[in-house]
């Protein structure tokens, strides 16, 4: 019985870690788009990298995958995180979790 309980808690614990990644990954992805949309179009993928990367965690920033978009002045962010097996800053499964976001770009009262 006490190997069942055990490969459950294990089992339990590795979905605690999928959901806090997809978490992880759509927090990023607004930060990202937030910071993006009122940066200078020039800056914009400096800012985003940096938004999107800022407020996560050491094991889950390295090898995130962080990225922003305009189109029509729409700013669209994507954030690509791994997702770790058992033990944050492990091994990584093979799939990755992907957060999304958007916002309308912002004028910086700038002139292009």
């Amino acid at each position: 019985m006490t190997p069942l309980i055990i490969l459950t808690l294990v089992l339990l614990w590795q979905f605690v870690l999928v959901g806090y990644t997809w978490t992880l990954a759509g927090n990023a992805a607004d930060e990202a788009v937030r910071q993006a949309a009122a940066a200078h179009p020039d800056d914009r993928q400096k800012v985003c990298d940096e938004a999107g990367k800022d407020k996560l965690p050491n094991a889950w920033a390295g090898d995130a995958e962080v990225g922003c978009t305009t189109a029509n002045g729409y700013v669209r962010a994507r954030v690509v995180l791994g997702v770790p097996v058992l033990f944050p800053g492990s091994i990584a499964f093979p799939f990755e979790v992907e957060g999304n976001a958007g916002a309308i770009e912002e004028d910086d009262g700038r002139t292009p």
